[in-house]
């Protein structure tokens, strides 16, 4: 039996590349504003921890940085 041939990934499979294509293969403005949404949802991140009650989260405390 021969193995099945799958089609070519589209760019809407591969992320990176979707992201690539937005900025018409300009990689230095998708890397700034990949940057700039990250300083947004640190922003927004830090709104909703400070009007949020710990006993909503039950101590629950949002990072920032990803854990590995």
């Amino acid at each position: 039996m021969l193995p099945e041939q799958l089609p070519p990934p589209s760019p809407q499979d591969d992320p990176v590349a979707a992201a690539i294509a937005w900025h018409s293969g300009d990689a230095v403005a998708t890397v700034a504003t990949l940057i700039e949404d990250c300083r947004h949802l640190r922003e927004q991140l830090a709104l909703a921890e400070g009007l949020m009650s710990s006993g909503m989260s039950r101590g629950w405390r949002p990072r920032y940085e990803r854990g590995e």
